[in-house]
Formats: C-alpha cells, structure tokens, sequence
C-alpha cells in the first residue's frame, strides 16, 4: 500500500514478514492510578492504538506548557526532534542550550509485559500528580495529568464553541 493521507500511512508487506508503519491518533480522557513505585498502567485503547502503529517505546517529558507530562509515540518524537533541529543554528549558544534542555527533559519509556511503565519520581514531582491520574488522548501524543488538576475544563463551556468557531472559522474555513 502507499500513503494515504496525513492522518494514516501504511507500510505494509503481507509476506512471512509485516511491516507497520500506521500514523497514530489517541482520543479520551482515562482516569488512572499510580503505584507507590510509580507505575501506571497504560489504557488499553492506546496500548492497541500502538500495537496498530507497530511502536513498541515511548518517550516521556514533561510539557512544555502545561503541568503535566506527555507520551510520545517514539516515531512521533523523533519527527519533532528533526523539525527542532532544523530551525537550530548550532553555533547560536541560546539556541542549543534550549535544544540541549529540550532534549535532556526527555526519557524512553517501555511498556512492560502487563502493559505498565514506569513514572520517574521527578516526572510526578514536576506534574503534581501523587497516585490518581488522568490519561488524556490529545491527538498524536498522550498527556498524563494529576486527577485533582484536570477535574476543571480547560475552556470553559460558555466559552468552548465561540472558541472553536473563531478558530475554525465561520464555516469551517480558514480565517485570515
């Protein structure tokens, strides 16, 4: 098969060997729970979203903006990763060491045969989560939230569709 849109691109030989390569999307918000040693269990819905993909290891940071921490499909980082490194001019020393932090921030995560991972200690610290979580589908990556923190919406409701709207524009075309 060949691509087929942005949203899923196949690489597929239906031989003795089969090739995935299957662009990911998650949706939902799970609650979850947290060990004492960290660990959570990633939902099932998103296990199998990445049994489809063929990804096998996730990259774990904390977000950017926000306080909680995001999964990253591995192909997914690495496609950001190559965007960011492209727009770095290395011999600019600000922009390095924003590309160095960037980078550093981040950790391999693997799924274990239950379908657990590990949370390092300093990732909850950093999100504020203690044992209740959320898993929140967001796309192409997966946030992880501190239960008591995401109980709120992030738009308001009054607020949501006016939003939308003025994003998507009037009929659903884009605005200048």
């Amino acid at each position: 098969m060949e691509k087929s849109g942005e949203v899923w691109s196949f690489l597929c030989n239906f031989g003795p060997e089969t090739y995935y390569n299957v662009r990911v999307r998650f949706l939902g918000n799970i609650e979850a729970k947290a060990d004492t040693k960290g660990r959570a269990f990633l939902p099932a819905v998103f296990r199998k979203a990445l049994q489809v993909s063929g990804e096998d290891r996730l990259v774990l940071r904390k977000d950017v903006y926000e306080q909680c921490l995001v999964l990253y499909p591995e192909q997914v980082w690495n496609e950001q990763l190559d965007i960011l490194r492209q727009r770095l001019n290395r011999w600019d020393k600000k922009q390095w060491q924003i590309f160095r932090q960037y980078v550093s921030d981040a950790e391999v995560v693997t799924l274990d045969g239950n379908g657990r991972f590990l949370i390092p200690k300093r990732y909850l610290k950093l999100a504020g989560i203690e044992q209740e979580l959320k898993f929140i589908g967001v796309d192409d990556t997966i946030e992880i939230w501190s239960k008591e923190r995401c109980d709120t919406p992030f738009v308001e409701p009054a607020d949501f569709g006016s939003a939308l709207q003025e994003l998507m524009g009037q009929n659903g075309e884009e605005t200048e």
